[in-house]
């Protein structure tokens, strides 16, 4: 028999700034503990969901942070009140963000709360975030998010049951009889669909036979690192019992509220130690994960670096070594606008259509829902397929052992062979994180106004050396070709007449100040360039932006925070 219960309406005050990024709602630790901060974000989503919330089935879960299973609990307690009939809860909070979205499509659920800020540092002085992610299992659109952030400005008061109480450390069901209503609490395993999935879209024993060697080939040797962060389970369980990967191999691997100190976000500075580690050892390949599992970063042997861009073009141009796309066929490419072009280049001799969307899983998710796409990435460490609806760091990673397995080669001679045949988009990525906003505002106003100017198309901007002529320049605006929605003032773009290209943004990822990326690429079809370092080859380009953008004068910034 079900325990009865009864909901009650609590009063609330409004907060400013509940607006969600790119990825949601994110802020400091201490916003989210103010009280009804995090009831009021909630209940905004569940008040946009409006009637179809009436016995609906949604999935919770999160990448392990600090302050997750106090708000589990409280999304519980709202759902509750608010009529949803049922919640697929990971397993002690947990679900990694692309298990999120495999569990909404395999059970077609509503959509799900993920209580993440992905990369950001975590911890009681980290940041904390709640994305809600809709029916096809990726971010909500702008419109869903924009009606939660205008009810936010308004609510008056939320619904809740505060007396229950759930165990999520442990797997079980639940059931309540809530105002006349039954409510289902399932704690589920928080690996197993995801792990179902990643044996269906790859060859196992293949992978298997690379990483263990076989008669006529020695083993490959893997380092992988999750971090502190959520793919710590879902690495064990694959790479360690699926594909029979040392434990030693495997670091970092027990998610921690604070991420062990660590910054979870898997590129060359924040990773150093595993860069370190394979430049310095046997090992012939490396992976790290960040914090809710999303984003990847991958090396070769001796530490050599796979940009993002050359990851997805690699990706692009192997695909059909992977069981999952020789079934379904390679519908598309896609990148987001600042991503490196390297994957168009890919797409224009195979005959395969290519999308440049701004930044935001989102975009992708209409063209994939549209049969339109098959693979996409970001040159923010992001790539993923249409088997879910959000970027995917496990999946990178297998996809490209996958690759390796089949070509045996090398992850350099992939790379250097790809180079041969396309030629080198050289990227780099500078960030500025939390600068002073007035100080960001005021650079980017400045740039545009440059662009207005009647002579700034053909005009050259020089280095040294090297002279670049202006093509084109705009506040980037993308019409969405499957629900014509339209995303404007996504970035700033000098494109250049050689192909190379200037882009400037400001973030919406960060949880204060603001972040601004300055994205940097120059395209060489000279063999003898292909070696050479990314940041020697960029150098003209990168000094002709920061000078372009007085981005000193404007932030008091010399150096960036990161470059990737």
């Amino acid at each position: 028999m079900s325990i009865k219960v009864a909901s009650t309406v609590v009063e609330t005050v409004v907060f400013e700034g509940q607006k969600p990024g790119t990825s949601g709602l994110r802020k400091a630790v201490s916003v989210f503990q103010q009280k009804h901060y995090t009831e009021n974000f909630i209940q905004a989503i569940f008040d946009a969901l409006g009637n179809q919330l009436q016995g609906s089935t949604l999935v919770v879960g999160g990448d392990g942070r600090f302050y997750g299973k106090e708000v589990v609990a409280k999304i519980i307690r709202i759902a509750a009140a608010n009529g949803v009939g049922k919640l697929l809860v990971g397993q002690n909070g947990i679900l990694s963000t692309p298990a999120v979205s495999t569990i909404i499509r395999k059970y077609k659920t509503l959509g799900g709360i993920v209580l993440t800020a992905s990369h950001n540092p975590g911890g009681p002085n980290g940041d904390f975030g709640i994305k809600y992610n809709c029916e096809n299992g990726g971010p909500a659109p702008d419109a869903v998010t924009n009606k939660i952030f205008e009810l936010t400005t308004t609510i008056k008061n939320y619904k809740i049951i505060p007396e229950i109480s759930v165990d999520i450390d442990k797997i079980q069901t639940q059931t309540l009889e809530v105002d006349g209503r039954s409510f289902t609490i399932e704690i589920i395993d928080s690996v197993k669909d995801y792990v179902d999935l990643m044996k269906e879209i790859f060859d196992f024993s293949s992978i298997k036979k690379l990483l263990l060697g076989s008669t006529d080939r020695t083993s490959f040797e893997v380092l992988i690192n999750s971090m502190n962060g959520v793919t710590g389970p879902y690495v064990k369980e694959i790479f360690e019992k699926e594909l029979g990967v040392k434990s030693s191999n495997l670091i970092n691997t027990t998610p921690l509220e604070d991420f062990g100190g660590l910054h979870p976000d898997p590129n060359l500075t924040y990773a150093a130690d595993l860069v370190n580690a394979v430049k310095n050892g046997t090992f012939d390949f490396g992976a790290a994960f960040d914090g809710d599992g999303d984003r990847n970063m991958i090396i070769g042997k001796k530490a050599f670096f796979v940009t993002p861009s050359d990851s997805l073009a690699v990706l692009a141009n192997n695909l059909n070594v992977i069981p999952y796309f020789k079934k379904t066929g390679i519908r598309g490419y896609a990148r987001s606008m600042p991503t490196g072009a390297a994957v168009d280049r890919v797409a224009a001799k195979t005959g395969v259509n290519c999308f440049q969307v701004p930044t935001g899983w989102k975009y992708f998710g209409n063209l994939m829902d549209a049969g339109r796409l098959s693979l996409c990435g970001e040159e923010s460490f992001g790539t993923g397929s249409d088997h879910i609806r959000e970027k995917d760091g496990i999946w990178a990673a297998l996809a490209w052992l996958s690759v390796v397995a089949n070509l045996g080669k090398s992850v350099e001679d992939i790379l250097m062979d790809h180079w041969k045949t396309y030629g080198r988009n050289f990227f780099t990525r500078y960030d500025y994180e939390n600068c002073e906003a007035e100080g960001a505002n005021k650079m980017m106003k400045d740039i545009e106004d440059k662009f207005k100017a009647p002579q700034f198309i053909g005009a050259k901007l020089n280095f040294q050396k090297k002279e670049y002529i202006v093509k084109e320049a705009d506040n980037y605006s993308y019409k969405d070709p499957v629900d014509n929605s339209v995303a404007d003032k996504q970035g700033l773009r000098i494109l250049f007449e050689d192909g190379s290209r200037i882009i400037y943004r400001l973030s919406g990822t960060g949880s204060s100040g603001a972040t601004i990326r300055v994205y940097i690429e120059s395209y060489e079809s000279d063999p003898s360039t292909f070696t050479e370092d990314a940041q020697k080859i960029l150098k003209p380009l990168v000094d002709i932006a920061l000078q372009l953008s007085k981005l000193k004068e404007c932030t008091g910034r010399d150096a960036p925070t990161v470059i990737t």
